[in-house]
């Protein structure tokens, strides 16, 4: 929870200075009176109101912006956080946006999994129903997926013409299932996962025919 000082010349005024500050209005400002202030005699020994005050918190996204904020504070990164929550879905998305993003999505996107695990994690705490987390930094996943994608039939095409299998390198769950999910209904080539976690991966081969018809292997569910 982040807390600041402010002075005024009466409490009033010192948590007047807090709204105006942290954008809030009066009853989403917690505050703890510290010094109460005095006029003092005729302005001699006079000393300004001082308070304690920060930001209560009122919905999950606030939990999830206040979590990623101490987070990138702690690595002295200046991100803006675009939240929107979809009540229908219970889908939380946060946008990261700012400089150097690229240390925060990682090698292929793991730091970027990472928080968003973690930020699932703050958000669910205590919490009966299930709410959704999606992190995104600059459109990086719909850039990957379509990468992804690109990989995959690219890989399909090989394998069709080579006749020989392709494995992938190592990819976490979510994206294994997209390429899966995008050579599905392909005629000719097969998906499957292989090896353990964190090494899983997927490996594309060509479908088997028999004299009758062909082979209806489809791909395993994550």
């Amino acid at each position: 929870m982040k807390q600041e000082i402010f002075n005024g010349k009466t409490v009033d005024d010192a948590i007047n200075k807090a709204i105006v500050a942290f954008e809030v209005t009066s009853d989403q400002l917690g505050y703890e009176v510290i010094d109460k202030g005095s006029n003092g005699i005729l302005g001699i020994g006079a000393r300004p109101a001082t308070i304690k005050a920060w930001v209560l918190i009122q919905s999950m996204e606030d939990v999830a912006k206040e979590f990623l904020t101490n987070v990138f504070e702690t690595m002295n990164l200046e991100v803006e956080i675009v939240s929107e929550y979809n009540e229908e879905e219970r889908t939380l998305s946060l946008d990261l946006q700012g400089e150097n993003m690229g240390i925060l999505i990682g090698k292929r996107g793991q730091t970027l999994d990472s928080l968003q695990y973690l930020t699932s994690l703050v958000v669910n705490k205590g919490s009966e129903d299930y709410i959704r987390v999606k992190l995104d930094i600059e459109n990086y996943r719909e850039r990957r997926e379509d990468s992804l994608e690109n990989l995959a039939r690219s890989c399909a095409a090989k394998v069709k013409k080579t006749r020989r299998p392709v494995v992938l390198e190592p990819m976490n769950p979510y994206e294994r299932r997209i390429i899966h999910s995008c050579l599905q209904n392909d005629r000719n080539v097969v998906t499957s996962s292989e090896g353990e976690e964190p090494y899983r991966h997927v490996v594309i081969s060509l479908k088997r025919y028999s004299k009758d018809k062909k082979s209806e292997k489809t791909p395993e569910e994550e």
